[in-house]
């Protein structure tokens, strides 16, 4: 699957109170979640995002607690895949579990800037920065990762 669209930056350990902050966890809908969406680190990121759009952040992107509403706020501000040097385990895991691509690279992590425009292939395992002409190489999903995200998450891939 490809994802394609404008990047935006963050640096290392973006933890779950950043992304969403604990005021908001009454929230249930993802597309409200999404208006809050970073507003720790960039207050007008929700307004800033399109449809999507990539985010870009350095180690230990996802640290912190274990709550479910980081990647839903992610998802529901329109990011369509997140790409970081790295995450935390749980984080990984509860993004794939509600549908939302992440991948990591080093490599992209680094070099990608924000505003660039990037592409990201899950079953190719290749993000391109299309601004500077740069291809990174990522892990490819496996087919039953791919089903998850295609699906929109866990539960929606195993119902029958």
């Amino acid at each position: 699957m490809k994802y394609k669209g404008k990047a935006h930056k963050f640096g290392d350990n973006i933890n779950t109170d950043d992304i969403i902050p604990a005021k908001y966890l009454n929230i249930h809908d993802a597309v409200e979640l999404g208006k809050f969406c970073m507003e720790h680190v960039d207050k007008n990121f929700a307004k800033k995002v399109k449809k999507g759009d990539i985010i870009v952040g350095g180690k230990n992107f996802g640290c912190g607690s274990s709550r479910e509403h980081a990647p839903i706020a992610i998802k529901g501000c329109g990011v369509s895949c997140v790409i970081a040097e790295t995450f935390a385990r749980i984080f990984y895991r509860n993004a794939i579990n509600i549908g939302l691509p992440v991948v990591t690279s080093s490599e992209a992590a680094k070099g990608v800037k924000e505003g660039n425009a990037v592409e990201v292939d899950t079953h190719k395992g290749v993000i391109k920065n299309i601004s500077k002409k740069k291809e990174y190489k990522t892990e490819a999903y496996p087919p039953f990762l791919e089903k998850i995200i295609k699906k929109g998450g866990l539960l929606n891939a195993i119902k029958r």
